[in-house]
């Protein structure tokens, strides 16, 4: 049995053959900032990344992680090669766990989107399930402060195993790669001084827990309040809904479309929709309230003007479901921001400091976390 001190550790990446990138969700990247973090823990001998879930394999992985920070395995290397398996980005099947722990494996299921809400959509509506009940024996369950209220007991129950609360994870680093392929004339960042702000509005509109709804009508508050504040408000991941008739409805009542201030674009990475058309940031969620557009958001600088509780302070908070709330803050964000964008960033950069993976606080929660799935039997 390996050393508690030099523990192989596998983090599981879902892998297809066709085209994938880092932008696509946030779980990619939740990946590599957790290998980024166990690679300074003071237990880990090894990080690995194991592709695995999909139709792709290890070496289809590296045309979108071409800079991760660890080694890339497959599946059937990692039953050998690993001491802890993390699955993540890819669920295990439950044959593969019983194997791996035959072998004397650990395995934690990291959960980090909000199970509950989507199995009960996939339930509903007949969708391919998410988040599968297969029985396999996991060892714990790991997820976030922003589903503490809504899925730890869904968890628990449902994988009879403890879970534990994890602190999230963000870094600037794959953003600042990112940003390096902006033309010369593009800049990420908040630029002071525009009379009319352009809006973004990036929910993912694949869940009921982050849509564009609330975004809109906080826009349309605010132009109600102030008509000529607004150039143009950007609300994207929309083109399936612009085909649903109740959604065509509903946007065609509001002041904004009429006007021919808001466009409903595609799916597009956030770092090059900011760089490009925006000025501020509106988000909303429902039990989801640690998202990296928060992170990316406020690293720029931009306004990011949300209902968050999780963020200490930071952005321009509206209460819940308050839209009306939510235009008031815009239209403050809009009068006061560039004003206090000085003590705006130094504020988000303190709490974006609290992410950061090799924060040593961050390192000590895993790091503690993984000591304890081994009840103290493995001695260095």
């Amino acid at each position: 049995m390996a050393s508690v001190y030099s523990l192989r550790i596998g983090i599981s990446l879902f892998v297809r053959k066709s085209a994938q990138s880092l932008w696509e969700n946030g779980i990619f990247q939740n990946c590599l900032f957790l290998a980024m973090l166990l690679q300074k823990s003071p237990i880990a001998g090894n990080v690995v990344l194991v592709a695995g879930g999909g139709d792709g394999e290890a070496q289809d992985a590296l045309h979108f992680l071409e800079e991760s920070p660890v080694a890339i395995i497959d599946m059937h290397s990692a039953i050998d090669q690993l001491d802890v398996m993390i699955e993540l980005s890819a669920q295990l099947t439950k044959d593969w766990v019983i194997a791996f722990k035959a072998k004397g494996g650990k395995v934690v299921s990291m959960r980090v989107g909000n199970d509950y809400v989507i199995d009960i959509e996939r339930m509903l509506f007949n969708k391919p399930p998410a988040l599968l009940i297969s029985g396999a024996p996991y060892d714990e369950v790991w997820t976030l402060s922003e589903y503490e209220k809504s899925c730890q007991f869904y968890f628990q129950s449902a994988f009879r195993t403890p879970v534990r609360i994890m602190p999230h994870l963000w870094s600037p680093v794959i953003l600042e790669r990112a940003c390096k392929k902006l033309s010369s004339n593009e800049q990420f960042g908040y630029r002071s001084g525009s009379k009319r702000w352009r809006i973004g509005v990036f929910e993912p509109n694949v869940c009921m827990v982050k849509t564009c709804y609330l975004p809109i009508l906080i826009c349309e508050s605010a132009h109600r309040l102030n008509a000529d504040f607004i150039k143009h408000i950007y609300v994207c991941n929309t083109l399936q809904l612009k085909e649903q008739h109740a959604f065509m409805l509903f946007a065609n009542s509001l002041d904004i479309v009429l006007h021919g201030l808001a466009s409903f674009e595609g799916r597009l990475p956030i770092w090059q929709v900011l760089s490009r058309y925006c000025d501020a940031v509106v988000c909303h969620q429902w039990e989801n309230a640690q998202n990296y557009i928060y992170y990316e958001t406020l690293y720029g600088g931009y306004p990011l003007i949300h209902n968050s509780h999780l963020l200490a302070g930071c952005g321009y908070y509206y209460d819940n479901f308050d839209c009306e709330q939510g235009g008031q803050q815009l239209l403050k964000a809009y009068f006061e921001h560039d004003a206090n964008l000085a003590t705006y960033r130094q504020r988000a950069n303190g709490y974006l400091a609290r992410l950061d993976p090799e924060n040593e606080v961050n390192i000590r929660c895993y790091t503690e976390a993984i000591k304890a799935l081994y009840n103290d039997d493995v001695i260095s």
